[in-house]
C-alpha cells in the first residue's frame, strides 16, 4: 500500500477546502410602507419596500440560504413572491395570495426562509396581492458559486435594467375602478427604466437613470419587465445586445439590436461600450397586439453615457408597437446552451385555451364592458376565482373541503376555430376555483393555445415552481400531426415565463418534480384580476426528498 506524506496529505487538504463552497445564509428586512414620490410633476404616495422605488436588489450565490423577514406597514395585505426561484419542497415561501398563504395583513409579518438550488442568473421579487406589483418590486441576482465563474468573460460593470409602468393615479384605485365597471383598466401613464420615465418626459430629467461608462468597458444589462401589463422592447442606440440568459438560465449567446421582454421575464445581455464617446440613450417601450385596445405608447429612457462626455443623447431605433416580425425573430433565436434531456415520454398530455371571455351584467350599474358586459378571461373556459378563507396549498394539506375541486379540464370542453370566429356562445367562461392533479415525476406537455375571443393577444404565461422547456410554438391553431414533428427536442430554451405569440400557441414540458400547489397565470395583472389562471397539485413522491416541507409556524392567517 502507497504511503502519502503528511505535507503531501495536509497540501491535497488544503486544496479541497479551498475548493469548497461556503454556502452562506443572508438575513432581510423588507419593510412595506408608503412613500412619497414625485413623477410627472406630481406628488404621490406610493407603497415600497425600505422607502426604495424599485426595492432593494437581492444579491447572493447560487446555494446560499435566505432568510426575508417582511413586515407590513402599509394599509393593505401584501404577500411577496420571489418569481422565478423554484423553491423546491417549499411552496410556503412562494408568496401569491390565498394559493400557498393568506396575505400579510397591515401591522403583520411574515418571514419566508430558502435555499437557493442550482439556480445563477438573474431573478426578481415582487408583491403577488391584487396590483402592488406595480411598485412593490425588486431584481434579485444569483452569481455563480465561489470557484465557478459565467460561461462568458466576467463584465467590467453589472447594471440592473428594470423596466415598469407609472400611473398618476393609485393603482389600487385603478383596479378597483376596472373591477367595478367591468372594463379595462386606465392604462398607465409612462413606461420606467429603475423607476424613472427618463428625460423625454416634463420634470423628470433630474431623475434620468444613468450609467457611466469607460470606452471598451464591457457591461452585463440584468433587462427585468416589472411593467404590470406591458411587454416591452428595449434597445440601446448604437450598441449591440448580446444575449447570455434568460429568466437566470444560459442561453446560445446570439447578439440583436433589440430585445422584447414580457411581464415577469428577464433578459441578462452583455454590450461593449465600443462607441465614440457620448451619451447612448437605453430605451423602452411597448410591444401591444391586442386589436383597438388602448396601451401606454410612451418611451422611457435611461443614459449610457461615456466618461467626460456631455453631447445631447441618441435616440435608438425602436420597432413599430406591433411589430410581431420582430419578436418572432427574437425568441426563435433563444436555444439552450447545447444538448438538454427534453421529456419525450408524455404522462400528461394537456391542452389549455386561454384569453379574454365576457360576464353578462347583473342588475346594478351598467357595465362598461363591450356591450353592457364585463370583461373576463380563462383558461379552458374557467375564469379563476381565488378563495379568502385559507390559502389553496392550506386546503390541499389540511384537507380542508369546499375551497377547490380537483377536476380543472385537461382539454377544452367544447373544441372550436380556436384564432377564428369564436361563435358567441363560447364567449363567456365559467366561475371555479379548479385545480389539477399530477403525480410526483410524471413528464407533462402543455400546449397554450391563444383565442380570438375579443382579441387575440400575446400573453405571458407564468408556471410558479418550475422552469420549462418551449419545444414549440407557432401562429393559428396548434394542429397536433402537423406540428409536434417540429418540436425542438434538441436544445430548446428553458424559461420560467413563456410569451404565447399573439394569435398562435407553445409548447412546454417539464418533470413533476416539485410537489405542493404552483400557480399558472397570465404575468399581465388586468388578465390575472379577470380570471386568466389556474394551480396545479404535485402530489407527494416517495421519501423526505420527495415530500412538502411542513408549514412554517409564522405562515399568516386569513
Amino acid at each position: 500500500m502507497m504511503s502519502i506524506s503528511r505535507p503531501t496529505l495536509l497540501l491535497s487538504l488544503l486544496l479541497s477546502l479551498a475548493l469548497t463552497t461556503f454556502a452562506e445564509t443572508h438575513n432581510y428586512e423588507f419593510k412595506v410602507q408608503e412613500q412619497a414620490a414625485t413623477r410627472l410633476c406630481k406628488n404621490h404616495r406610493i407603497v415600497t419596500v425600505n422607502g426604495q422605488f424599485p426595492g432593494p436588489t437581492i444579491d447572493v450565490q447560487n446555494g446560499d440560504s435566505l432568510v426575508i423577514k417582511v413586515t407590513n406597514a402599509a394599509k393593505y395585505n401584501v404577500t411577496i413572491h420571489w418569481h422565478g426561484l423554484r423553491q423546491l419542497r417549499n411552496p410556503w415561501a412562494d408568496g401569491p395570495e390565498f394559493v400557498t398563504q393568506c396575505p400579510i395583513r397591515p401591522g403583520g409579518s411574515y418571514t419566508y426562509r430558502f435555499t437557493i438550488t442550482d439556480q445563477e442568473g438573474t431573478l426578481w421579487w415582487h408583491a403577488h396581492s391584487r396590483w402592488l406589483r406595480a411598485t412593490v418590486y425588486g431584481a434579485f441576482v444569483i452569481r455563480p458559486k465561489s470557484g465557478s465563474s459565467y460561461p462568458f468573460p466576467k463584465p467590467k460593470i453589472e447594471f440592473p435594467v428594470v423596466l415598469g409602468e407609472w400611473w398618476d393615479r393609485k393603482v389600487i384605485s385603478v383596479l378597483r375602478q376596472a373591477l367595478f365597471s367591468g372594463a379595462a383598466p386606465n392604462v398607465s401613464d409612462a413606461i420606467t427604466i429603475n423607476g424613472q420615465p427618463g428625460d423625454l418626459f416634463r420634470c423628470s430629467s433630474q431623475g434620468t437613470t444613468k450609467l457611466t461608462v469607460n470606452k471598451g468597458d464591457t457591461v452585463l444589462l440584468r433587462v427585468i419587465n416589472a411593467a404590470l401589463n406591458q411587454q416591452l422592447f428595449f434597445s440601446v442606440a448604437n450598441h449591440k445586445l448580446t444575449v447570455v440568459a434568460t429568466d437566470a438560465v444560459y442561453t446560445k449567446q446570439f447578439t440583436t439590436n433589440v430585445i422584447m421582454v414580457g411581464p415577469g421575464q428577464t433578459t441578462d445581455v452583455l454590450l461593449t461600450a465600443d462607441q465614440q464617446p457620448g451619451r447612448y440613450y437605453m430605451a423602452a417601450r411597448a410591444y401591444a397586439t391586442a386589436r383597438n385596445a388602448p396601451f401606454d405608447n410612451t418611451t422611457a429612457t435611461a443614459i449610457l453615457e461615456y466618461k467626460s462626455s456631455n453631447s445631447q443623447p441618441i435616440l435608438p431605433q425602436l420597432p413599430a408597437y406591433n411589430d410581431t416580425n420582430t419578436v418572432t425573430a427574437f425568441s426563435n433565436q433563444i436555444k439552450s446552451p447545447g444538448k438538454v434531456t427534453v421529456p419525450t415520454k408524455i404522462d400528461q398530455n394537456l391542452f389549455f385555451t386561454m384569453g379574454f371571455g365576457f360576464f353578462n351584467c347583473t342588475p346594478g350599474p351598467r357595465c362598461q364592458g363591450p356591450n353592457n358586459t364585463r370583461f373576463g378571461a380563462s383558461m379552458n373556459n374557467v375564469s379563476f376565482v381565488l378563495p379568502n378563507r385559507v390559502s389553496l396549498l392550506q386546503a390541499y394539506t389540511q384537507k380542508i373541503p369546499n375551497i377547490y375541486t380537483p377536476d380543472f379540464p385537461p382539454v377544452p370542453p367544447l373544441q372550436f376555430d380556436y384564432t377564428g370566429n369564436v361563435p358567441r356562445g363560447l364567449w363567456q367562461p365559467v366561475k371555479g376555483t379548479k385545480l389539477y392533479k399530477l403525480k410526483f415525476g410524471s413528464s407533462v406537455q402543455i400546449v397554450l393555445q391563444d383565442t380570438s375571443i375579443f382579441s387575440t393577444e400575446d400573453h405571458p404565461v407564468h408556471l410558479h415552481g418550475y422552469h420549462f422547456y418551449i419545444v414549440g410554438q407557432g401562429f393559428g391553431n396548434f394542429n397536433p400531426s402537423r406540428d409536434t414533428g417540429n418540436f425542438n427536442l434538441v436544445d430548446p430554451p428553458q424559461r420560467n415565463t413563456i410569451d404565447v405569440p399573439v394569435g398562435g400557441w407553445a409548447a412546454i414540458r417539464f418533470v413533476a418534480d416539485n410537489p405542493g400547489v404552483w400557480l399558472m397565470h397570465c404575468h399581465i395583472d388586468t388578465h390575472l384580476a379577470w380570471g386568466f389562471a389556474m394551480a396545479f397539485i404535485v402530489e407527494n413522491g416517495v421519501g423526505e426528498s420527495e415530500t412538502l416541507l411542513p408549514p412554517p409556524s409564522d405562515l399568516p392567517q386569513c
